[in-house]
């Protein structure tokens, strides 16, 4: 379960990044309400998972899932370039994450 937990806690984190461009610098309450949220359930999740999963490996993988969303989200609704470059470091990140996953004795 705390696999599961940590995967749902990064999403949440690829939310509450993402939300907080629609904050425009928390003046805006619906965003950033939900953000907060995000934020919060994020930040629980990670450390439910956290009480299973080693610290070093449970924090990179979050940080990893939010990073790969995040960016993927970027170029999506952003338009934020999707060159080559760009894409081959985030298809390292998951290189990573996978990497974590596999070698991880949780």
């Amino acid at each position: 379960m705390a696999w599961v937990y940590l995967v749902v806690a990064g999403l949440l984190e690829i939310v509450w990044a993402i939300g907080l461009k629609y904050t425009e610098g928390f003046t805006r309450l619906w965003p950033s309400l939900g953000t907060g949220a995000a934020m919060i359930g994020s930040f629980y999740l990670l450390a439910q998972a956290l009480k299973t999963i080693p610290v070093g490996t449970g924090y990179a993988i979050w940080v990893g899932i939010g990073a790969v969303g995040t960016a993927i989200l970027g170029m999506v609704l952003f338009d934020e370039p999707a060159n080559l470059a760009r894409i081959l470091c985030i298809l390292l990140i998951v290189a990573g994450i996978v990497g974590l996953k596999l070698f991880s004795p949780a």
